[in-house]
């Protein structure tokens, strides 16, 4: 058993060498959808929801299925994680019955705390905080439509405090993308976040702008993502956030504003008519269901990495990606 598992809990966990492999990873894998099996046994991944979920949950389950393993499924209220049973004792015991724990649910220090117990791959599912394994997903739709990453402006408008903001400026950067975040003044990153961002974007020759200039943001853009103005939690504040965020809303004006071969990205659900227009997310522009499916494929290869740079599955013989990984594995 490894004494050092790899873990995804933020953006930055991985390096930008090491988010290069596990996205040419995940291309190869949505070629060759049912060709790696570090899973095969089959071994168990437990994925535990404290939030309802549709894209992840069957992300996750599917993926799992196609890696050869056996997903196991915790819906909201099914759990005692955290509140009948401490995290410590869970994560002591899931690792002596599985192999990976994915965990979508709300404080980001409570994933922290089972991650530092456990000595199997713990993934970040969504927190209040993060939600990494969409930014993975974005990323290789990027990739696809633009051939690589590094040096496009991506422009992120709406709440700007929220997990996806947050993400997308860590993974964005780490992509030695440009990533600019544009809302209004009392909903920006955490001064904390962009400093890390800031930090990972001098190694990479990305940058980072924060801005209430939704215009500015767009200038030039080649990609333009958004999300909902009301999250998980915030139904209270609906109506408030409707007017807060109205100046940020994704339509044909936005996008006039950046290149002509921008693409529009969205995590999904969306709401047409506010945060996007119907006329930009079922546009020539739109790639959110080439986004939403590389959920699986981006996923299927985050957990594939984090298995063999963790030394608990073998490399391939044929796959020639993650040789670095390889090396790192030996020396577990």
């Amino acid at each position: 058993m490894p004494t050092t598992p790899r873990h995804f809990l933020v953006d930055t966990d991985l390096t930008a060498a090491e988010q290069d492999e596990v996205l040419s990873l995940a291309a190869t894998m949505k070629h060759r959808r049912y060709d790696f099996k570090p899973l095969a046994g089959p071994q168990t991944g437990i994925v535990m929801f404290d939030k309802t979920s549709t894209r992840t949950r069957v992300s996750f389950a599917a993926g799992l299925s196609e890696l050869g393993g056996n997903p196991l499924i915790i819906n909201p209220g099914e759990s005692q994680l955290g509140h009948k049973e401490s995290i410590y004792d869970s994560a002591k015991v899931f690792e002596r019955m599985v192999s990976v724990v994915i965990w979508r649910t709300f404080a980001q220090s409570g994933i922290v705390e089972l991650a530092e117990n456990s000595s199997i791959p713990v993934i970040n599912a969504l927190t209040d905080d993060y939600h990494p394994c969409q930014v993975l997903a974005d990323l290789q739709t990027v990739r696809e439509a633009k051939g690589a990453t590094a040096g496009l402006i991506m422009t992120y408008l709406g709440d700007a405090a929220n997990n996806m903001a947050n993400s997308y400026l860590l993974g964005g950067v780490t992509a030695g993308m440009h990533v600019r975040i544009a809302g209004p003044a009392d909903y920006l990153p955490d001064a904390m976040v962009v400093k890390a961002a800031q930090q990972r974007a001098a190694e990479t020759g990305g940058s980072v702008t924060i801005t209430t200039n939704a215009q500015e943001a767009l200038d030039g853009a080649d990609v333009v993502v958004t999300d909902t103005w009301i999250s998980m939690g915030q139904e209270a504040e609906a109506e408030l956030r409707m007017k807060l965020f109205e100046d940020y809303s994704v339509d044909s004006k936005a996008m006039a504003l950046a290149d002509k071969g921008a693409i529009f990205l969205h995590c999904l659900p969306a709401y047409r008519g506010y945060e996007v227009t119907a006329e930009v997310i079922d546009g020539p522009q739109s790639r959110v269901f080439d986004e939403a499916e590389n959920r699986l494929h981006a996923q299927k290869a985050l957990i594939a990495w984090l298995l063999y740079a963790s030394g608990l599955a073998d490399i391939p013989s044929d796959l020639e990606l993650p040789q670095a990984v390889a090396s790192r594995s030996q020396v577990v």
